[in-house]
């Protein structure tokens, strides 16, 4: 559609100024000039340690979390062709969490700070393995979601059993705070640690475009064209069991915005999951980093947590999301 050309470059610039308007607000705000100094490393000391070891790359985290989360939406919903779909559906994110939880209970983080983001990954990787599995076994996509469902549920349910027993206050408040989710006082070294599997995870997806465009036709269709249907499911759901786990090592549990992202893009580009995936990780992305300026603008005496902001305006879209589907179908 020539008329939804403007969406992925308008996505792309509005990613960019949104990221430099998040280096200039703070507590302390900063003109646009000392900023652009400090960029380019001209400016005053303090200006250059406040936007490069603070606020960019809070920014860039909280950019790259909703990236991961719409992508793995979109290619989810495409797969499981159910618009309510998102990446903690098949359990990957409460998996992901349950072991970043278990390495706090257990004091693991004090080993090493790359513990509980190392923890995150791990945790997404044998939920992906399950899954991945169970995709080779299973032809039915209903049973592929039944497992996550369950597997999120379970995950769910030692979260909190591991909080009800937490050995002390300390370590109950460090796993209460990490399942509120949160990009701040993240650094460059932590992006790197998940970029290389956010980057690999996204590659699988985006190669997966094909396939989600064919299943748009219905899984016989598609497979009497050539889709590998048991390929198909395998590389989408080790694809975002990767993202998935990236975001959760840089920013804990976040929700929400692996739904409302793909929903919003998908009626601009004909509802062909393929060519909603870049601009369902530009918009998710896009929202992650005006809800964290939102949450460090938002005045509190402790500041808001950005998985709690993200989940006060997704969820009503959800409802709305849900309501609106029901009221089609009726």
């Amino acid at each position: 559609m020539s008329g939804t050309r403007w969406l992925v470059p308008g996505l792309a610039v509005a990613s960019v100024l949104t990221i430099f308007a998040a280096c200039l607000i703070g507590s302390t705000p900063l003109p646009a000039d000392r900023v652009f100094a400090a960029f380019f490393g001209s400016g005053e000391v303090g200006d250059r340690l406040v936007v490069w070891s603070i606020r960019l790359p809070r920014a860039l985290a909280a950019f790259l979390v909703g990236a991961a989360l719409g992508l793995s939406g979109a290619a989810l919903q495409g797969l499981l062709r159910n618009p309510l779909a998102e990446p903690g559906v098949l359990g990957v994110s409460a998996t992901a969490s349950l072991a970043a939880t278990f390495s706090l209970y257990y004091g693991l983080v004090s080993l090493s700070p790359w513990i509980l983001p190392l923890a995150a990954i791990l945790g997404a990787l044998a939920a992906t393995s399950l899954l991945a599995l169970a995709a080779i076994r299973t032809r039915s996509v209903v049973t592929l979601i039944l497992i996550g469902v369950g597997l999120s549920s379970f995950a769910g349910a030692v979260m909190s059993l591991l909080m009800n027993l937490a050995p002390n206050p300390f370590s109950l408040s460090d796993m209460i705070n990490w399942m509120l989710g949160s990009v701040a006082n993240r650094s460059f070294d932590e992006i790197g640690f998940a970029l290389p599997f956010l980057i690999s995870g996204s590659i699988i997806l985006l190669a997966t475009g094909r396939g989600l465009s064919a299943l748009t036709l219905g899984e016989e269709a598609a497979s009497g064209i050539g889709l590998n249907l048991r390929n198909q499911r395998i590389f989408t759901v080790l694809g975002a069991g990767l993202a998935t786990g990236a975001s959760v090592a840089l920013a804990g549990a976040i929700g929400f915005v692996g739904i409302v992202a793909p929903h919003l893009i998908r009626p601009f580009v004909g509802y062909d999951p393929a060519r909603s995936l870049v601009p369902s990780a530009l918009l998710a992305g896009l929202f992650l980093v005006v809800a964290d300026i939102g949450v460090r603008i938002i005045p509190a005496d402790n500041e808001l947590k950005l998985g709690v902001v993200a989940a006060l305006i997704g969820a009503p879209v959800f409802v709305w999301i849900a309501t609106r589907r029901r009221a089609v179908h009726d």
